[in-house]
Parts: C-alpha cells; structure tokens; sequence
C-alpha cells in the first residue's frame, strides 16, 4: 500500500448546529484518484469544505503529509493555511472570478508564490494548453468546459499535491463532461492527488482508483474503483438508482 498523502478520521461537520457529516473517515494515498459518491443529502460536499477549512463547525482528525513525508494536522486551520501546505480546492460554484481575465485569475491562483509565476504557468499550460490561447478574456465569456479548465488551473498554480474537486462535471455536456475528466486523469498522472466529489458517478469511478460511498453523513462502503462498479450492491443502490433531492 502506497503512504497517504491525506487522511481524514472520524469527521464531523456541520451548518448553524445541523450535524451533516457524522464520523466520516478516509484515505488518499500519494498519486491516486479518488471519488466520494452516494446520493444527494449524504454530506458529500460538506466532506470537502470540512477537509479544506471552510466550515467552523467540525471536528475530526485531517492529517496531510508533505513531500518529505513529514504529517501536518490540519484539522483546525483555515482554508488559506491549508491551501499554503499544499492542498487546493475547486468548488462547485462561484470558482472563478468572472469579471477577471483568465490571466488575472491565475495570477491570484499564485498569490502565494508570485516570485514562481511564470514557471508554475507554464507547467499549468503543458497540461491546460487552451488557457494559453486566452489569457486576456474576461472569465464571464468562456464557455462552461473552460470555465471548469480554469478553475483547475487556478488551483494547480498553487503547486498542490493533493486537488480537491467538488462536482467537476456539474453543468456540462457530455462530451465536455468527458473531456474535464480526461483531464483530471492527465493532471493525476503528472504526481497530483486527487479527491473528488461527484453525482456522475459511473464516471468518476471508471477513472478514479479508489472510491468511498457515502450515505446519511456516514461511510457506506469502500473499495477499489474498478470493483465498485462491479459490486450489485454498489450499482443497485447508487449507480442506477434516480439520486434523492436534496442538500450535497
């Protein structure tokens, strides 16, 4: 078994006193993909807000490594101090600045390094060629796929081992559904962890290598992706099911 690069243990997490999130633990181990699925209201976005310090009310142990395999806990920090030690996220709305250019919104991507701009752009671009094309559009006229392409490339900019992802597909085509993943696999294949949520979840486990379900705020089940598919609890519960209405 690879050494994790992120670990969460016995997360607890919330809205205005609402347990949403009750005792969730899992693993990202160095390199992989991997997805969080299950039905709407199963506290799966309020995982990762709780991961990456958006939400004051949780608890729980969130532990990162950095690259010499030295563990922070990061449980109690913000957002920025977490983004700091080598941890991004990409949520599901408002992630770009639309009245920004594409340029504009890297260059806040990288505010944390500016002096490493340049070299941090261009390893975004070998991956992101398009946002090289457009660097003086104003972000409210790029498409939906590349809206979604610079809101990855804003976060890689901070040079993160492990990406966040919450519903990275959310409001595409399909087909540029399959591109953003296609993608997501590139990025995972040049060193970068991944942690994503997401409702297109035959998807998201055909390209992930392990995944976790989760339901009512709990853990579910968990496996290899690729065994997940195949498992008729997996597919009768979650993959073929009309997802319930409600809060992520």
């Amino acid at each position: 078994m690879a050494e994790s690069v992120l670990a969460v243990r016995d997360l607890h997490a919330g809205y205005g006193g609402e347990l949403v999130v009750k005792g969730v633990s899992l693993t990202v181990e160095t390199g992989r993909m991997v997805a969080i699925i299950g039905p709407n209201g199963s506290g799966k976005s309020t995982v990762l807000k709780a991961i990456y310090g958006l939400l004051p009310e949780r608890r729980g142990e969130v532990t990162l490594r950095d690259a010499k395999g030295a563990p922070h806990d990061i449980s109690r920090l913000r957002a920025h101090a977490i983004t700091a030690l080598g941890v991004n996220m990409v949520p599901q709305l408002a992630n770009v600045f639309p009245e920004m250019s594409v340029l504009e919104n890297l260059e806040i991507g990288a505010l944390l390094d500016r002096a490493r701009f340049d070299a941090r752009a261009e390893k975004v671009f070998a991956t992101l060629p398009q946002l090289k094309t457009m660097l003086r559009k104003r972000a409210a006229t790029l498409s939906g796929g590349q809206r979604q392409m610079l809101a990855v490339g804003r976060a890689l900019m901070s040079d993160p081992r492990v990406l966040i992802l919450d519903e990275p597909s959310a409001g595409l085509a399909p087909a540029v559904q399959d591109e953003v993943f296609a993608k997501l696999q590139e990025i995972n294949a040049s060193g970068v962890s991944i942690l994503m949520v997401e409702q297109r979840a035959r998807q998201a486990l055909a390209v992930a290598h392990y995944g976790y379900v989760l339901d009512q705020g709990r853990n579910r089940l968990e496996g290899p992706a690729s065994q997940l598919l195949d498992d008729e609890q997996v597919v009768r519960l979650y993959l073929g099911m009309k997802m319930r209405v409600g809060p992520a």
